[in-house]
């Protein structure tokens, strides 16, 4: 099982947090400042069309299976989307190969045993985050990178 990324965000549609475990592919040998702002600029057009793809399946979902049945993952040639969301409208979001099985529990345990513990128990940690500014928790960006290194 290979993870390639994960994305969370929040209620507003905003993706507030990234991580990637896949190294982004070079422009050039050289890496220069152009190269690193085309980078993050890829990343959140990434992050935005993702969140398009999840919005409108999960819609599609809805209207054509009933309030009762959820979206869940999707599968193309070359990745796997696994998609879970919470009470509050936390929508979390990875991309894995193709041979992984649901991840659905996975990403269940990352938002109860990471997010809640680092992120929302943590009083310095902000309520909204306004304007894209995403999740600064170094506990919590440790904690996911130990445990999706523990799945493999």
């Amino acid at each position: 099982m290979v993870v390639y990324s994960f994305y969370i965000f929040d209620r507003h549609t905003e993706c507030i947090y990234y991580k990637s475990w896949v190294p982004p592919a070079q422009f050039h040998e050289d890496s220069t400042a152009a190269n690193a702002s085309r980078s993050a600029n890829a990343a959140a057009n990434d992050a935005k069309l993702i969140f398009g793809t999840v919005f409108s399946l999960r819609n599609m979902v809805r209207k054509l299976g009933g309030d009762d049945d959820a979206f869940v993952s999707y599968r193309t040639a070359h990745y796997k989307l696994h998609y879970y969301e919470t009470a509050s409208n936390l929508r979390l979001v990875m991309l894995t190969d193709t041979a992984t099985l649901s991840m659905r529990n996975v990403l269940h345990q990352i938002y109860i045993n990471l997010w809640v513990e680092y992120v929302v128990k943590n009083p310095l940690s902000p309520v909204e985050h306004k304007g894209g500014r995403g999740v600064r928790n170094e506990l919590f960006e440790l904690g996911l990178d130990q445990f999706i290194r523990g799945l493999a």
